[in-house]
C-alpha cells in the first residue's frame, strides 16, 4: 500500500551473478532460458485497468511461469471499515461530535483514484459508513449513518481528496498534510474523523499544525511508525496486510518456478506447505486461480493489540534453504513509498538470502515508468523477475523488453 517525496532512482546489488539455466545452448555449452520463458511475478500493483479496476489477464498470461502476489484488497478494505465501525460503536457521541450537530464529519485521504487497492480501501470505507453512493471517485458520497454508543447517527464525507503532489506523484504524504491543514481551517469542528487509505497519508495528517487534538484516525499499512503512533495514543487504528507474508511468497513463488515446480505445487509448496527445505509461511495465504493471485489475509490493529504488530519480528517458518543460488531482478515503483521502502523492502532484503536467491532491486520515483522501466535491463543474466510498476497499466511495457 505510501509515503512519497522526491523522485529517487537506485539500483541496490545483492549479492553476486549467477548464470541462469534452461533450453537454448550458449557458447560454452550450457542452457539458457529465453526471457520470455522466466518466472515473473507481479506484486503490489496487479497488473490491471487504472480506470475501471479489471485485472489485465493478458499481461497475467504472459507465460504459465507468471503469477501475482499481493494481499486480499477488497477484504483489507472491509477490514478498515470494519476497524473504524468497531471504534465507534463503543464511543462517547458527546467527544465525537465535537460541534454537537449530531452528525459524524469524516475528510477521506485517497491514495490514487487508478489504484485497485485504493478503490477496494475507499469502497470499504464508505460501505461501513453508510456513504457508499456507488464510486470511489472524490466527491462521490451520501449521507450515511453509523452506531455510536448504540445510537444511529448521521455520517457526512465532508470532503475526499486524492493525495497527489506537486510531483505528480500519489499516495503523497506531503500532500496529505496540506491538505489536513486546509481541511482543519475549512471545516473547523465539523470534523470528528479522518480516514486514510494508507499510514503514510494519515501520519502525513498529523504533521498538520493544526490538526485537531483528540480527532481519531485510521490509516493502513500497519508501517513501524504507525505502530508507535498507536502506541502513543496519535493514531487510533490501522491494517496490517502481513507484509513478511507478502514479502516471502514473492520469493517463494519465484523459488518454486526455478526448482521446475509445476501446478498447484508453485502457489503450496513453501507458502499453505513445507517445501522440499522445510519452509513454509505462517501467515494465511489463499490463492485465487482465475486471476493467478497469491493473497495475504489481513488484520485490524488497534490500542488492543498494536504491540504484537511492533516491528523487528520475521517469520519463523522461514529458514535457510539449501537450495542452488539464484538471480533476480526486482523492481519497485518508488524509492521513497513508505510501505515499500521502510516495510517490503527490508522483509525481501531478510528472506532473499534464506532462500538462496539474490536480488538486484531497482528503486523508481512514483512518477515515470521510465525510471523503473530503464533500469530493466541486462535482463538475460537474470533467473527471474518480479515487478512492482508505477502505473497498473504497465505490464505490458515489461513484457515486451522480455520478448528478446
Amino acid at each position: 500500500m505510501k509515503k512519497l517525496g522526491v523522485a529517487v532512482c537506485a539500483v541496490a546489488m545483492l549479492g553476486g551473478a549467477v548464470f541462469a539455466q534452461g533450453s537454448a545452448e550458449s557458447a560454452g555449452g550450457a542452457k539458457v532460458v529465453q526471457n520470455k520463458d522466466k518466472p515473473l511475478v507481479f506484486f503490489n500493483r496487479q497488473p490491471s485497468d487504472p480506470t475501471t479496476g479489471a485485472i489485465d489477464m493478458t499481461s497475467m498470461n504472459w507465460n504459465d511461469k507468471t503469477f501475482y502476489v499481493g494481499f486480499d484488497a477488497a477484504g483489507g478494505g472491509a477490514v478498515q471499515g470494519q476497524l473504524i465501525v468497531d471504534y465507534l460503536a463503543s464511543a462517547d457521541l458527546a467527544k465525537l461530535d465535537r460541534n454537537g450537530d449530531g452528525k459524524i464529519g469524516y475528510v477521506l485521504c485517497i491514495g490514487d483514484v487508478g489504484h485497485n487497492d485504493s478503490k477496494a480501501r475507499t469502497e470499504g470505507i464508505r460501505k461501513a459508513l453508510g456513504t457508499w453512493n456507488g464510486s470511489t471517485d472524490p466527491g462521490v458520497a451520501k449521507e450515511g449513518s453509523v452506531k455510536v454508543g448504540g445510537k444511529a447517527v448521521a455520517v457526512v464525507e465532508l470532503e475526499g481528496k486524492a493525495m497527489t503532489g506537486t510531483d505528480g506523484s500519489t499516495w503523497n504524504a506531503n500532500a496529505a498534510t496540506d491538505a489536513m491543514s486546509g481541511w482543519a481551517t475549512k471545516f473547523g469542528d465539523q470534523i470528528d474523523l479522518v480516514v486514510s487509505n494508507n499510514d503514510g497519508m494519515a501520519m502525513g495528517c498529523l504533521q498538520a499544525s493544526n490538526y485537531p487534538a483528540g480527532v481519531p484516525i485510521f490509516g493502513y499499512d500497519a508501517n513501524a511508525d504507525a505502530i508507535e503512533a498507536i502506541g502513543a495514543g496519535k493514531l487510533t487504528g490501522t491494517v496490517s496486510q502481513n507484509v513478511d507474508a507478502q514479502a516471502t511468497a514473492t520469493l517463494q513463488v519465484l523459488r518454486n518456478l526455478i526448482d521446475g515446480l509445476t501446478g498447484a505445487d508453485v502457489v503450496k509448496k513453501g507458502i499453505t506447505e513445507p517445501d522440499q527445505y522445510g519452509n513454509k509461511i505462517s501467515a494465511e495465504m489463499e490463492y485465487r486461480a482465475d486471476t493467478k493471485a497469491l493473497l495475504a489475509h489481513n488484520t485490524g490493529v488497534n490500542a488492543s493489540n498494536w504491540q504484537n504488530y511492533k516491528a523487528g519480528s520475521r517469520d519463523a517458518g522461514i529458514k535457510q534453504s539449501s537450495a542452488p543460488k539464484k538471480k533476480v531482478l526486482l523492481t519497485i515503483y518508488n524509492s521513497a513509498d513508505n510501505f515499500l521502502s521502510s516495510s517490503y523492502l527490508p522483509a525481501l532484503k531478510y528472506y532473499a538470502p534464506l532462500l538462496n536467491l539474490d536480488m538486484t532491486v531497482v528503486q523508481g520515483d512514483g512518477q515515470n515508468e521510465a525510471s523503473c522501466l530503464d533500469k530493466f535491463t541486462n535482463l538475460q543474466g537474470f533467473d527471474a523477475f518480479a515487478i512492482n510498476m508505477v502505473k497498473t497499466n504497465s505490464g505490458a511495457d515489461y513484457l515486451d523488453k522480455l520478448k528478446y
